[in-house]
């Protein structure tokens, strides 16, 4: 069974990536295992904000902004019939992705882009490309 690495940043892009990937993978010989996943990046942590705001506040925000992300995404997910255990995780986006898909030893990671032009990508940085960049696993990205 493969493996694949679902980037979910509650985007339609990213709903629209998950449903691609459902479609796709419905046409394949064996169900592929779908590892949905959402990075967000850690917020700056200035002295003042560390006086104000605590750990476990800062835990629950990343979780229940994770949550949210992937809503509609688990939901599209399970009623194609997957079983899925989300992972929401804290740190640079792409770096974070390309790591966790190395360490759950996914065939695969599926990222939804915004189909920006090659000089828009140079200009703004992509999460997505950078994920072609640095993953050793084969990358399906989604316009």
């Amino acid at each position: 069974m493969s493996r694949i690495l679902l980037a979910v940043d509650g985007s339609e892009h990213a709903l629209h990536a998950a449903a691609q990937l459902v479609a796709l993978a419905g046409q394949w010989k064996e169900k592929p295992e779908i590892l949905p996943i959402n990075v967000h990046p850690p917020l700056p942590r200035a002295n003042l904000m560390a006086k104000v705001v605590g750990k476990s506040e800062l835990d629950r925000f990343y979780r229940e902004s994770g949550e949210a992300a992937m809503k509609a995404v688990l939901k599209l997910l399970d009623k194609a019939g997957y079983t899925t255990k989300p992972v929401i995780q804290i740190g640079p986006v792409a770096e974070t992705i390309v790591a966790h898909a190395k360490r759950s030893k996914a065939d695969m990671i599926c990222i939804g882009t915004r189909g920006m032009t090659a000089s828009g990508n140079l200009l703004l940085g992509s999460v997505a490309t950078k994920v072609l960049h640095l993953a050793e696993c084969p990358v399906l990205t989604i316009k």
